[in-house]
């Protein structure tokens, strides 16, 4: 988990060839007056999902943990308290990986919290289960999914 401003974004984009344009995208002024919903980034490969949720206790919260995508998440209005844990010491799987979404839940608790604010940003590897959308009031964020097997494409 790597938890930062959104001004610094850029100085992760070694980490994976897709951070640079997920963060060249969450750079953008009018960010937060997109449209809820999908929007695509580099197709399936590279996208980014705005919504607006209301928050939930912890107790509500579930640990999640993706298998193919790395999520980038940034809040836009709010404050997202995040749970987090490493998806390797996760004992009590709540249900089946749901390849479609790919997406799987666990029933342990978090070993930690991470106030997210406006501004900042939160990545989870596939190695971080994370426990996202708590807190009070209305969360807005972003969301970008960068698919692991993302290779840099080669000139034709």
């Amino acid at each position: 988990m790597i938890l930062d401003r959104l001004e610094n974004g850029p100085r992760y984009a070694h980490l994976h060839p897709g951070f640079g344009k997920a963060f060249q995208f969450l750079s953008h002024k009018g960010l937060a007056a997109l449209p809820l919903g999908r929007h695509e980034i580099e197709g399936a490969r590279i996208y980014a999902i705005l919504t607006r949720e209301s928050g939930r206790s912890r107790e509500r919260a579930m640990l999640e943990a993706h298998r193919r995508y790395v999520d980038i998440q940034v809040v836009l209005a709010g404050t997202d308290e995040m749970g987090w844990k490493a998806r390797a010491d996760c004992r009590a799987l709540a249900g089946a990986y749901q390849a479609d979404k790919d997406i799987e839940f666990f029933g342990d608790r978090p070993d930690a919290w991470v106030p997210v604010r406006v501004g900042q940003f939160a990545v989870f590897f596939p190695e971080d289960a994370h426990a996202p959308l708590v807190g009070t009031g209305e969360i807005h964020k972003a969301v970008v999914k960068v698919a692991l097997d993302l290779q840099p494409r080669r000139p034709v």
